[in-house]
């Protein structure tokens, strides 16, 4: 089979169940053509760069996927019905990358930063 990654975008409105909700549904629709889900990452309420469908932020989720064409068309296809998944892309690799996925990692790094000489140490009462 091939292997993919896909990035959606749900409209900032919607709760974070919600987005795990339509995960599963995505997840069931690859299962059901004889796919897998190799990973699911929930990346958060992210800014976007630009206004899309006038919201300013958007739930953002990668999915790892190793499926027949036939089953990413057919994802494809409900995605574009789906009223709550304002973008997505999905892009052929030779091979899913292992661990977590560069955002993920990028802002644990940012948590872990050490403090500079002169600079106050970050607040830990606020996420």
């Amino acid at each position: 089979m091939t292997l993919y990654e896909h990035v959606f975008i749900a409209r900032q409105d919607v709760s974070a169940p919600q987005v795990e909700s339509i995960t599963a549904d995505l997840t069931k629709i690859i299962e059901d053509h004889d796919g897998k889900i190799a990973k699911n990452e929930y990346w958060g309420l992210k800014s976007l760069a630009y206004k899309i469908k006038k919201s300013r932020k958007g739930h953002y989720v990668l999915l790892n996927i190793d499926a027949p064409h036939a089953a990413i068309a057919e994802m494809e296809r409900q995605i574009r019905l789906h009223e709550d998944i304002v973008r997505f892309m999905t892009i052929r690799v030779d091979e899913h990358e292992e661990g977590q996925s560069i955002v993920l990692r990028s802002k644990a790094d940012r948590d872990r930063r050490p403090v500079r000489s002169g600079e106050r140490p970050p607040r830990k009462d606020y996420k």
